[in-house]
C-alpha cells in the first residue's frame, strides 16, 4: 500500500532537503584559480620590454646631472635628508660614494642592465639587478622623486619573479638553440607569470583607490574644476587646451567622470563587461597627461600598468600570433 504520509517517498525532491553549496570550498577554488593557474608570458614581455627602455631612460637622464641628484654637492645632500627624514630614511649604497667616477659606473651598469632587460638578455639576472640599482638612486633620490619612478620600480620588482624573457627576446633565440634551463626558461605557461600579474593588477587597484580618495578630499573636485585648473597651468601645460573652459559642462563632466573612474577603478576592473570601458578611460586619462600635461613618461607607464589586464591568449588572437613565437 502506497505510503500517504505527507513528505513520506518525496524526501529527494524537496528544496529544503537540498543540501547548500558550500561557499567556503568555492571561495577557496576561487582564490587558487586566481593566483595559481599557469599563465603565459607574453602581456608580461611586452611590460619588461617598456620598463627596460624607460629604466635606461631615467638612468641616462640621472648621469646627465649626476652632481645634481647625487654626490657631495647634491641639490639634496645627505645631512639634509637625514634631517628632514629622520624616521623613514632609507638606506642606499650610494650615500657612501661620493665619488664621481664611481657614481658614472653606477649609472652606466644600471644603463646596461636595464637594456639587457628591454632585449631580453640573461633576463632572469638582469631584471633584478636592473631593479636593485634603480632601488638604490631612488633610496638616494629621497625628496627628489616623482610618480613615474615609483611605477616603473613596482612593476620591475614584480617581473623578477617572471619569465617574461621567455618570449620575444633574445633568451627565446638562445633556448631554440641551446634547450631551456633556469638562465632561459620555457615560453609555456607557469605559475610566476600569473602571480606577478595578478601583483601588479592588485598594485593598480591600490594606487587608484587612494588616488580616488585623495581627490575627494579636494574641493576643485567636487565642484568640477579640477580638470580646468589643470588645463590652465602652464607649468605642466604642453598643449593647450583651454578651449575646453567654453563648455562649462564639459569640463564638469570630465571631472567628475575621471574621480568616479579612478575611486571605483578597483572595482569596475574586474568584470567582464565593465573591463573594456575601464580601460578604455585608463587610455583617456593617462594618455591626456601625457599629451596635454607634458608627463609623457609617467603616462606612458601608467598604460603600460594597466596592460596586465590583457590575457596573453587574448593579445596572441589580436597579433595573430602562435604561443610558441619568440
Amino acid at each position: 500500500m502506497k505510503n500517504s504520509l505527507p513528505g513520506v517517498g518525496s524526501a529527494s525532491v524537496n528544496p529544503s532537503n537540498k543540501q547548500p553549496d558550500n561557499w567556503f570550498v568555492n571561495w577557496i577554488h576561487a582564490w587558487d584559480r586566481f593566483w595559481f593557474l599557469s599563465e603565459l608570458p607574453h602581456t608580461l614581455a611586452i611590460i619588461r620590454m617598456a620598463t627596460g627602455l624607460m629604466l635606461v631612460y631615467m638612468h641616462a637622464i640621472w648621469l646627465s646631472c649626476i652632481h645634481d641628484f647625487m654626490g657631495p654637492h647634491a641639490w639634496i645632500n645627505r645631512d639634509t635628508i637625514r634631517q628632514l627624514h629622520s624616521h623613514d630614511w632609507t638606506w642606499s649604497w650610494l650615500w657612501y660614494v661620493d665619488s664621481t667616477p664611481w657614481l658614472v659606473i653606477h649609472e652606466c651598469l644600471a644603463i646596461l642592465f636595464g637594456l639587457a632587460m628591454a632585449i631580453g638578455l640573461l633576463t632572469r639576472l638582469a631584471v633584478p639587478l636592473a631593479w636593485w640599482f634603480s632601488l638604490m638612486v631612488c633610496h638616494r633620490m629621497t625628496g627628489a622623486l616623482f610618480g613615474l619612478d615609483q611605477v616603473v620600480l613596482m612593476l620591475a620588482s614584480y617581473l623578477i619573479i617572471a619569465r617574461s624573457g621567455s618570449v620575444w627576446s633574445l633568451d627565446a633565440r638562445i633556448t631554440q638553440r641551446r634547450g631551456t634551463s633556469w638562465l632561459f626558461p620555457s615560453a609555456d605557461a607557469c605559475i610566476g607569470n600569473n602571480i606577478a600579474t595578478r601583483l601588479i593588477q592588485i598594485h593598480l587597484c591600490v594606487i587608484y583607490l587612494f588616488g580616488g580618495i585623495s581627490k575627494m578630499r579636494g574641493e576643485a573636485w567636487w565642484n568640477g574644476s579640477a580638470l580646468w585648473f589643470a588645463a590652465v597651468n602652464y607649468e605642466y601645460q604642453s598643449w593647450d587646451i583651454t578651449w575646453i573652459g567654453r563648455s562649462p559642462w564639459l569640463v564638469s563632466g570630465l571631472t567628475m567622470a575621471t574621480l568616479f573612474w579612478e575611486t571605483f577603478y578597483c572595482a569596475l576592473i574586474w568584470p567582464r563587461l565593465t573591463r573594456p570601458i575601464c580601460l578604455a578611460m585608463a587610455l583617456l586619462v593617462h594618455g591626456g597627461i601625457a599629451i596635454a600635461l607634458g608627463m609623457i613618461t609617467f603616462g606612458t607607464m601608467m598604460m603600460v600598468a594597466n596592460f596586465s589586464f590583457v590575457p596573453p591568449n587574448s593579445l596572441l588572437a589580436r597579433l595573430g600570433a602562435d604561443r610558441t613565437d619568440a
